[in-house]
Parts: C-alpha cells; sequence; structure tokens
C-alpha cells in the first residue's frame, strides 16, 4: 500500500497501470500464542474485553497489512490491544513464539507449519472462505465479523494506455493458463489459490482496497512519509 502511505510512491495504482487479470491469492490467519486461554475468535474478544491493554498483536512494522488487520479488527471488536511493530516479520513471529506477544495475522504459507506442529494455535482466516489446507478453521465472517475480508494478492498489470486488444490477448491467455492443473498445483505450494477474471474484476478489487484500508490508515493517523 506504498500509494497510500508515501507521497511519491513513483506511481498511482489506477492511473499508471492498465490491470489486465488477477492470478493468485493467499490468506491471512489470526493466530495466537498457546498460552493464550482462547480457542476462538469470539472467546479473544471476550478475554480481551476482560482484559484491557493486556493483549499484545506483533507486526512487522507500522503500516504493513498484518499491523491495519490487527487494527480494522481492533476497531471493529470493540476491544484494547496494543499494536507492537517489528523490523519485518521474522523477528515479529520469533517473539509470537516466544510468548513475548500474544497474537498476530499473517499469511498462509508462513503460518501453516508452525499451525500443523501447535506452535500457534490459529482462530481464524481473512478469506471471504475457509481455505483448503486447514478446512476446519472459520473465517472472520463465520466468526462474527460481516465483511471481514482481507487476502494478499497477485495480478498481472501493463503501463497504462497498453492497447485494448493486447490486454484482452494477454486476459485471456493468462485465464487459460490459470485453469491448468500444473499451475494450480504450483500456486497451491505457496498456499495460493488461482483466481482469473476479467481487467475489469481487477480494476474494481484495487478500487475496494483502496476504499478499504485508506480510512483505516487516516484514523491511525499514519502520514504519507
Amino acid at each position: 500500500m506504498p500509494p497510500i502511505l508515501q507521497k511519491n510512491a513513483g506511481y498511482d495504482p489506477l492511473a499508471s497501470y492498465d490491470p489486465i487479470v488477477l492470478v493468485a491469492q493467499s490468506s491471512n490467519l489470526m493466530v495466537v500464542h498457546p498460552s493464550l486461554p482462547v480457542n476462538s475468535v469470539q472467546e479473544l474478544v471476550a478475554y480481551a474485553k476482560a482484559n484491557p491493554g493486556k493483549v499484545n498483536f506483533s507486526s512487522g512494522g507500522i503500516g504493513v497489512l498484518p499491523h491495519l488487520i490487527g487494527e480494522w479488527f481492533k476497531s471493529a471488536a470493540s476491544i484494547d490491544i496494543v499494536h507492537v511493530p517489528y523490523r519485518g516479520g521474522g523477528p515479529s513471529i520469533n517473539d509470537l513464539l516466544a510468548g513475548q506477544v500474544q497474537m498476530t495475522f499473517e499469511g498462509t504459507s508462513v503460518l501453516l507449519p508452525l499451525i500443523r506442529s501447535g506452535t500457534l494455535r490459529a482462530l481464524a482466516t481473512t478469506s471471504a472462505t475457509r481455505i483448503a489446507e486447514l478446512p476446519n478453521l472459520p473465517t472472520m465472517i463465520e466468526s462474527g465479523f460481516p465483511g471481514f475480508v482481507s487476502t494478499s494478492w497477485t495480478g498481472l498489470l501493463a503501463p497504462a494506455r497498453t492497447p485494448g486488444e493486447v490486454i484482452d490477448r494477454l486476459n485471456t491467455q493468462m485465464n487459460e493458463g490459470l485453469r491448468s492443473a500444473e499451475l494450480e498445483s504450483a500456486l497451491a505450494k505457496l498456499s495460493n489459490q488461482p483466481l482469473g477474471g476479467t481487467p475489469h474484476d481487477f480494476t474494481q478489487l484495487i478500487k475496494s482496497d483502496i476504499g478499504k484500508w485508506a480510512p483505516i490508515v487516516k484514523g491511525l493517523g499514519l502520514k504519507p512519509d
């Protein structure tokens, strides 16, 4: 989200590019340290309300996606949890594993081995539907937070004013490729789900993400550098 957080990001997500196709998306997961006596999002909310200011959530830095998801959750749940920023996702996860902080939001591929080993406890996924890797894990929507969806996505864009016929041809070819078993298997190894769709679909997602995160950034008082 550099255009939201940086004055001179060097590009505009809508004006600088012509969207071609959404390639894939991955979910983010809410996880807690096993010492926290909660087994669901609802229990976490109740615990945080009973212990205001005593639950810390980590992220890899100010303004990164796990930070913004955590702040969104804090606001949506009307709870007092404290953000602890680190210099990168690695230190954030390491201190969560050590019990120095109690929870975080992070990508599936990073957290999955830790969840399966029992080192961390997963409470929910931020995708719109449950994920194949953890089919018994509820979504944030199922956990009582309508519209709480945040995925990390990958897409293909072209420079602005690329001829329409070029965009259409690339879109068709990419959609065909995304339906192949080989690409689906390769993406699954990274906990990514193939998407596809039209350039319009991609444009609407970009607009939706800007509309979602800009008010949260503004509410936090984060000024573009």
